[in-house]
């Protein structure tokens, strides 16, 4: 599945993520562009997901009808996430069109 990583999504998070094709906004030159921008750039180049680490973007965005999935973490604290990559590559790998998640740290399963 071809990732995108959008500003604030912690890099390193991409070697987890050996199974997807991953792209930063900051590599495409996108890193300037903002939400809805972002997302229909990202979908009209083929990317199936975008991650992110804006917490706002349902409220800021109508998602309603987009193909791309949108993983939300909600943490940009790489020391917390890379303690859980199954975490992760799960949640990237169930991901289908159009679906919007949010991805705790610690995971529930955890606590």
């Amino acid at each position: 599945m071809r990732v995108l990583f959008d500003q604030g999504t912690p890099v390193p998070l991409r070697r987890l993520l050996v199974a997807h094709e991953v792209e930063t906004a900051f590599e495409r030159g996108w890193g300037t562009l903002q939400n809805g921008t972002l997302l229909q750039a990202a979908e009209a180049a083929g990317f199936a997901a975008v991650v992110t680490t804006d917490q706002n973007l349902r409220y800021q965005q109508d998602l309603t009808g987009r193909k791309l999935a949108i993983l939300v973490l909600l943490t940009t604290d790489w020391r917390l996430i890379r303690q859980y990559p199954d975490h992760v590559v799960r949640a990237v790998g169930a991901l289908a069109p159009g679906a919007y998640c949010e991805l705790p740290f610690p995971p529930m399963e955890a606590l």
